[in-house]
């Protein structure tokens, strides 16, 4: 039988070879410093925990939800934006929750996107960015990921050269993979393009939270007008470690967020009730656990920069997100960054998650996870010093491998 249309379109999850390696590693007894998926390991606050005790079980919580989320949920939403952006939305017509940013951007893209539709989505980017839309019968083409005047002849010459002119343009900071982080001058400019060019622009703000230079990182709603061509996700998956509960949210353009909803309405009844509650409970709470983890991944950060570059490996110092964006060592490089990786599970009990897995541009780098503790963190960079004391010779045999297959 011949492969599904739409599955064909997906390139294989490179991340799964890497999950492979992992596995086959622990089976053989390895103890793996796990730093390659972006999955906190830090708890849910409490307050967060006890509210969802609370309400399971009341009367009808047990029912379908609302898809858009209830309304406590987009009032919530609706006072975190105001008071961390400035930025005033109708909770009714300019909110919605999502199943995770992740689930948000693909159900956009199934609503806005015809066969054929151009998006332009940086390069390198979280995998969903492009492969919503690739889903969704889109085509893709690339733009550069850091936020500097460069990006924007970029932006011209992709606009140019796109038949049919481009449908929506993504953006994503601070940044998975690469940590850069924009500022409110760069979103300015971006809304003129956007509104210049006729484009959607659709920001990606998972890791509003997550900054560790004193400056909290804008929202692109912050800019005049920006609502008129913007939708903007967020998620409670890191700010709040509550990854596997799967809430997030998209909020902006009116047209955009009904459009999305109109999706959504056939295919969930949103998230569990009591996790709504929950997260309600989150946003509307106390912010002293936000800037606990703030301080554990700062902490992390630092421990990584240090012990790692100890190692031999240098790494970047990210001012934000909970990755570093990582040049392969020099020496290795020419493996790309999928041999590399596996290459580190098998020689230095080491997982990190390949650049090539964000896009063919950033396989000379790897994504390093602030997710494991600074002892493990120093764990690994112990492994790290020994397996690149040995790298002439693990090199050459590597290569000697690839000349016998």
């Amino acid at each position: 039988m011949s492969e599904f249309h739409r599955i064909k379109r997906l390139p294989p999850y490179v991340f799964e070879q890497v999950n492979r390696a992992k596995a086959a590693a622990r089976a053989a007894g390895a103890d793996i410093v796990d730093l390659g998926m972006g999955n906190p390991d830090l708890p849910t606050p409490p307050h967060v925990i006890e509210k969802l005790v609370e309400t399971v079980g009341k009367p009808r919580t047990d029912r379908y939800s609302a898809s858009r989320g209830i309304a406590g949920l987009r009032r919530a939403q609706a006072g975190y934006y105001e008071r961390r952006f400035g930025v005033k939305l109708n909770p009714d017509t300019q909110v919605i929750a999502t199943l995770g940013s992740k689930e948000g951007f693909a159900n956009m893209a199934q609503a806005i996107t015809a066969p054929g539709d151009v998006v332009l989505v940086p390069n390198p980017s979280y995998p969903i960015h492009a492969f919503g839309f690739l889903m969704a019968g889109g085509v893709i083409r690339s733009v550069p990921a850091e936020p500097t005047p460069a990006f924007f002849p970029a932006l011209e010459r992709a606009v140019a050269h796109s038949i049919p002119k481009p449908l929506a343009l993504v953006v994503c900071y601070p940044s998975n993979p690469t940590a850069y982080v924009a500022s409110l001058d760069f979103y300015r400019d971006l809304v003129a393009f956007a509104k210049k060019h006729e484009l959607i622009l659709l920001s990606d703000l998972a890791y509003s939270e997550v900054y560790f230079n004193g400056e909290p990182p804008p929202s692109v709603l912050q800019v005049p007008g920006a609502i008129d061509v913007t939708v903007e996700f967020t998620s409670m998956s890191k700010t709040y470690s509550m990854a596997g509960w799967r809430i997030g949210f998209a909020v902006g353009n009116e047209r955009l967020i009904a459009a999305l909803g109109r999706v959504k309405s056939y295919l969930d009844y949103g998230a569990f009730t009591p996790i709504q509650v929950a997260a309600t409970a989150a946003l509307n709470g106390p912010d002293d656990c936000i800037a606990e983890m703030r301080a554990i991944y700062k902490h992390r950060r630092d421990v990584l920069v240090d012990s790692f570059g100890r190692a031999g490996w240098e790494i970047p110092v990210p001012s934000a997100s909970m990755f570093a964006w990582v040049k392969i060592p020099e020496p290795f490089r020419a493996l790309g960054s999928l041999e590399f990786s596996k290459l580190l599970v098998e020689k230095a009990e080491l997982a990190v998650a390949p650049g090539v897995g964000f896009g063919e541009h950033g396989d000379e780098y790897v994504r390093i996870a602030l997710v494991e503790n600074e002892q493990r963190i120093r764990q690994g960079a112990r492994n790290l010093r020994r397996f690149l004391e040995t790298a002439d010779k693990t090199l050459h045999n590597v290569v000697s491998l690839a000349a016998h297959r």
